[in-house]
């Protein structure tokens, strides 16, 4: 087996080929990073740059009816706090 693949024995390996690419991360509370990856650790604490955060927002009125509203913000670097991360998707190659 030639490529990526055949260098990924443990999930973080795949996090580590990561490394100065751009990834989308989904957080708790429906928020989504995507931004480059600088660092991690086995937390999964990361260090990300020009990121773009994106967070649903669904409100429930009186009636029970639902709207979702999409808040979208840029951040030029930002720390992530691993216990808030659910996914860590690498680049589509």
């Amino acid at each position: 087996m030639d490529g990526p693949a055949s260098t990924v024995s443990e999930p973080l390996d795949l996090v580590k080929l990561s490394l100065s690419e751009r990834v989308l991360v989904k957080l708790r509370g429906d928020r989504e990073l995507t931004g480059v990856l600088h660092a991690y650790d086995n937390h999964m604490n990361l260090i990300l740059s020009d990121v773009e955060e994106t967070i649903t927002i669904v409100d429930i009125d009186e009636a029970g009816g639902e709207s979702v509203r999409i808040a979208k913000r840029n951040v030029e670097m930002l720390f992530v706090r691993g216990d808030g991360v659910i996914l860590v998707a690498p680049p589509s190659r």
